[in-house]
């Protein structure tokens, strides 16, 4: 199942749910709704920086992950950014990939 990393920032009515509600009501709401479209929770890391939390989830396709961030935005409590994971493995398996490509001016 594909791995998606999602950077998510609480807008200011997001951050009061969290001050009310505390950090693990967010873990479990973030559980189920990625259950809901058919994936699981793998980590949620709250973080202090440029992103107010990290999570990996793993989830059937980008459908399924577009739907779940869809959802988020709609919501008001939060913004996201989404970067698709890849194994070492997967990796292995793109640079056995023969491609023909022609560079800008070549």
């Amino acid at each position: 199942m594909p791995k998606f990393l999602i950077k998510a920032n609480y807008s200011v009515e997001g951050i009061k749910g969290l001050l009310a509600k505390g950090g693990s009501a967010r873990v479990a709401s973030v559980k189920a709704a990625v259950a809901g479209v058919g994936g699981s929770l793998e980590t949620f890391y709250f973080a202090l920086g440029d992103h107010d939390a990290f999570i990996v989830v793993d989830l059937p396709d980008t459908v399924s992950v577009a739907a779940l961030v869809l959802q988020v935005g709609a919501s008001g409590g939060a913004s996201t950014e989404v970067v698709t994971l890849l194994t070492p493995e997967q990796v292995d398996a793109a640079t056995t990939m023969a491609i023909s490509y022609t560079p800008p001016g070549g």
